[in-house]
């Protein structure tokens, strides 16, 4: 029985001229075309948004800026606007007395956020990290107020401050205006304010642990580490992302501090705040609209500075 003879057969091409390499080239061109209709979906995602933000923040903010160089009640048009310089800004360091009692209150606001919501939000999200029995509810109960507005927020507390049928007299059996007196309306009112700002705290900070290295903690643990000097030494310093958030927050949070006070005074008797000045001289009965723009100024110059240290940590650390 004859062997049959082999038949050469030709090595595959594989040269960039190739059958496979031209197939491969069309299968990339055909994935890399896009239809009208996505090119319509593209531009509507991309300006849609666009437009929103430039003309629900960029406009507003810059048309503050400029007429807070004016003087205009908002009455008559534009041709009305009468351009003063800077005697807005000059008026209102020297010559509007609610505006040194508002930088107070906003410092004073900017103070007691960092020194017990914080700290609080941070205490509660160590231990709520612990996986302790009944986290999960205790985180519930602690986020809730956070989904409240602030202005609701401001109704509830007035259920347990009011004089004559709160809950905080009957306890302590005294008979204080609790909004209404000057001399501690303010720190009431950080109170509650306080109840709703510590659950957001807790919440950015509890995320935060989430992403900590365990192998961090065990190392700790085996130097002989205690929680204490394991939290401040080795956890504090990884947060470091998530405290620079916080610090923002707090700052931004207690400069636009307004429905809470809005709702119970409008922002007088004791809670003046730069927020409240500018709604009431914009809205407000005199409707000074440039004068009311030069302190909306003053708030966005103030944010401005610390928007720009978080974006310059955030930017340093990527570019690590």
């Amino acid at each position: 029985m004859t062997d049959l003879p082999t038949i050469p057969t030709a090595a595959p091409e594989r040269g960039p001229g190739s059958a496979g390499a031209r197939r491969r080239r069309r299968r990339r061109g055909t994935s890399l075309q896009v239809s009208g209709t996505d090119r319509a979906v593209l531009a509507l995602m991309v300006i849609v948004p666009t437009a929103l933000v430039v003309g629900l923040v960029w406009l507003p903010a810059i048309a503050s800026v400029v007429l807070s160089f004016a003087s205009w009640t908002g009455i008559g048009g534009l041709s009305t606007i009468k351009w003063i310089g800077t005697r807005n800004y000059v008026n209102v360091f020297t010559n509007y007395p609610p505006f040194p009692p508002a930088i107070r209150h906003n410092l004073i606001w900017l103070a007691f956020t960092f020194a017990v919501p914080t700290v609080l939000g941070i205490f509660l999200a160590v231990l709520l990290d612990r996986e302790l029995k009944g986290s999960r509810f205790y985180q519930s109960a602690f986020f809730l107020p956070v989904v409240l507005s602030l202005a609701l927020v401001g109704f509830i507390w007035q259920l347990i401050y009011s004089r004559d049928q709160g809950l905080l007299n009957a306890v302590l059996h005294t008979h204080i205006d609790w909004y209404g007196d000057s001399n501690i309306n303010l720190w009431a009112v950080l109170v509650a304010f306080g109840w709703k700002q510590t659950g957001y705290v807790m919440l950015l900070y509890l995320a935060g642990l989430k992403g900590v290295d365990p192998g961090l903690r065990e190392a700790a643990a085996v130097d002989g580490a205690g929680p204490f000097t394991t939290f401040f030494r080795v956890v504090f310093p990884v947060m470091r992302p998530i405290n620079v958030v916080i610090l923002v927050i707090t700052v931004i949070e207690s400069l636009r501090a307004f429905d809470i006070v809005w709702v119970i005074n409008k922002g007088t008797n004791g809670l003046e705040l730069i927020s409240t000045l500018v709604t009431s001289n914009v809205v407000g009965e005199a409707s000074r609209i440039g004068f009311g723009s030069a302190l909306a100024t003053i708030m966005l110059v103030i944010s401005v500075v610390f928007i720009s240290i978080h974006l310059s940590i955030t930017m340093r650390r990527e570019d690590r």
